[in-house]
């Protein structure tokens, strides 16, 4: 019987490693809490220094909501500041839920979500690249917007080589 236990054991941690190695396409991923709700004038701000600039990187928007999020879609306009000065911004709206309401993503009490930001990307200039990504909800006939979201726990940004 100890055998069996020690056997499982060491089942157990090649199966642990295993996953946590099986990330390796990986270059940068954080996440940053938006606490009870997000309000619309707080941006959240990932800076990471230039990837290998003769690889292709894919990049997405990870989202973790409750259900105390109330829409079916996500409005975000997210803006790359890079080292040299430039800043590409872009608005966008992903899809959180089926239209039966069903929440996408994966987890049961939080959904997370990986939504795809840009696809094929080089990163051409050396040095700190900041991006930022604020919520742009509004409900309709609302022109100034949703102040306070409730229902998005986290945001987070991911780069990952193609």
């Amino acid at each position: 019987m100890q055998i069996q236990n020690k056997i499982a054991f060491f089942i157990c941690i090649i199966s642990t490693f295993l996953l946590v190695s099986c990330d390796g396409n990986r270059v940068f991923d954080e996440y940053a809490s938006v606490g009870k709700s997000w309000d619309k004038d707080t941006a959240l701000t990932f800076k990471f220094q230039q990837p290998d600039s003769t690889s292709s990187y894919n990049m997405f928007v990870n989202v973790r909501n409750t259900n105390e999020y109330e829409f079916r879609n996500l409005f975000l306009i997210v803006n790359m500041n890079f080292p040299n000065g430039n800043v590409v911004s872009d608005t966008l709206e992903y899809e959180m839920a089926k239209p039966t309401g069903e929440w996408l993503g994966t987890g049961i009490s939080v959904k997370e979500s990986k939504l795809w930001y840009k696809e094929g990307k080089r990163f051409p200039f050396k040095g700190i690249y900041e991006v930022t990504i604020q919520q742009a909800m509004r409900k309709i006939n609302e022109p100034n917007g949703i102040q306070s979201l409730k229902g998005i726990s986290e945001v987070g940004f991911r780069i990952e080589k193609k």
